[in-house]
C-alpha cells in the first residue's frame, strides 16, 4: 500500500483524486488549511492535517509524519479574473508555497510530485489543438505567469536536485463525482455560473463577448470530466513510482474537443429543462478565444482515457450535485 499526501485535497479536483486514490488502496493524508476547500469534501478515510503550506516548519513536521511515496500538489489560488486585483497574494500561495513544499520535499527525501499545471502556461496559441510542444508564451494573467514559474521551479530541481514530476496542464476541469462538486467562493467557472442562474440561485450569466473568431463568437474552451482528471493524477503518480528517479513528465490533459460558451449554455439548459437566462457584455481580460487540447500524449503516457468527454454528461452531473447541494458545502 502507497501513502499519498495530497496538497490541497479539501478543494475541487484535490477532494476528488484523494477520494478515487482512497478507493483504489492507497493510503491517503489530505494536507489543506480551509482557505478555499471545505472540510466537508475530505473523504471519510483520509486524514487531514490543516496546515498553511507557507508554514514551512508544520510543512516539515506534516511531510516527516505522512513520508509520502507521492505527493500530489492542487493548493493554489486559481481564479483568473480575481488573480489581478489580488497578484499579491497569488505570487504568495501559489509561488510561495509551491517552493516551500518543494524544498521541503527534497529536504525530507520523498522527492516525487505530481503537479496540478494549467493550460494557461501556452497563453495565446498559434495552433490548435494544442500539442506540449507548443510554445509557453507571455502569461495573459497573474494566475497563469505562477504557474509558469512554478512549472520552471520543477525543471530545474529536477535537473539539479534529483526531483521527480509530472506536470499535468488541464484545460476546463468540469462536472461532479458523487457528493463530491464545484463550490469555489466566488465562483467564476462557466458550468456552475450557468447552473446557478437556471435555478435562480444568481442574476442572469454574464456572457462575456460574442464577438470572438469562432465559430458562434463566444469562447471555446475544452470541457474535462473531474473524474478523469483525478484518474490522470493518479496514472501520473504509479508513472512517477515506475520511473527511476530523476524522471520528469509534462502532459495536457484534455478531451480533444472544444465547446462554446453558447454550447454549454445549451448543455446545461438541456439537463435543467429549464432555460439558462443570461446577458452579453464586454470580453473579459485574459481570455484567449480558443483552447482545446492534444492529449495523444497523456494517453500513450499514463495509459489514460477519458471516460466521460460528452458534454452533456458533465453537464448533467454538475446539475445532479447543485440540485443536492444549493447552497454548496456545509460550512
Amino acid at each position: 500500500m502507497s501513502n499519498a499526501l495530497v496538497v490541497g485535497g479539501a478543494g475541487y479536483i484535490g477532494s476528488v483524486t484523494a477520494a478515487l486514490l482512497a478507493e483504489q488502496g492507497w493510503t491517503v493524508t489530505v494536507l489543506d488549511d480551509l482557505s478555499t476547500g471545505h472540510q466537508a469534501a475530505i473523504p471519510p478515510n483520509a486524514r487531514w492535517l490543516n496546515v498553511d503550506i507557507r508554514d514551512r516548519k508544520a510543512l516539515l513536521h506534516a511531510v516527516e509524519q505522512v513520508r509520502p511515496d507521492c505527493t500530489l500538489h492542487f493548493a493554489a489560488r486559481t481564479l483568473v479574473g480575481e488573480s489581478f486585483p489580488k497578484a499579491s497574494e497569488y505570487f504568495d500561495v501559489n509561488v510561495g508555497g509551491t517552493t516551500a513544499l518543494l524544498h521541503t520535499l527534497i529536504q525530507c527525501g520523498f522527492p516525487r510530485i505530481v503537479f496540478s499545471s494549467s493550460c494557461t502556461v501556452y497563453g495565446e496559441p498559434d495552433n490548435l489543438p494544442i500539442d506540449e510542444e507548443a510554445p509557453v508564451k507571455p502569461a495573459v494573467s497573474p494566475y497563469g505567469q505562477t504557474k509558469q514559474m512554478n512549472e520552471s521551479s520543477l525543471a530545474w530541481l529536477n535537473k539539479h536536485n534529483g526531483l521527480s514530476y509530472c506536470s499535468l496542464r488541464y484545460f476546463n476541469a468540469a462536472g461532479a463525482w458523487g457528493n463530491l462538486g464545484e463550490d469555489h467562493r466566488p465562483e467564476s467557472h462557466l458550468i456552475p455560473l450557468c447552473i446557478d442562474a437556471a435555478m435562480s440561485l444568481r442574476p442572469p450569466l454574464k456572457l462575456f463577448g460574442v464577438d470572438y473568431p469562432t465559430p458562434d463568437g463566444t469562447c471555446v474552451r475544452d470541457y474535462i470530466h473531474i473524474a478523469d482528471l483525478a484518474q490522470a493524477h493518479i496514472a501520473a503518480c504509479h508513472w512517477l513510482l515506475q520511473n527511476q528517479q530523476g524522471s520528469s513528465l509534462v502532459c495536457n490533459l484534455g478531451t480533444g474537443t472544444g465547446h462554446s460558451n453558447l454550447e454549454v449554455i445549451r448543455a446545461v439548459e438541456r439537463a435543467a429543462g429549464s432555460r439558462v437566462p443570461y446577458n452579453i457584455v464586454d470580453r473579459r481580460p485574459g481570455d484567449p478565444p480558443a483552447l482545446v487540447a492534444a492529449n495523444e500524449k497523456a494517453r500513450r503516457t499514463l495509459n489514460w482515457t477519458p471516460k466521460f468527454a460528452d458534454l452533456d454528461v458533465i453537464a448533467a452531473h454538475a446539475w445532479k450535485w447543485r440540485t443536492m447541494f444549493p447552497k454548496g458545502y456545509p460550512q
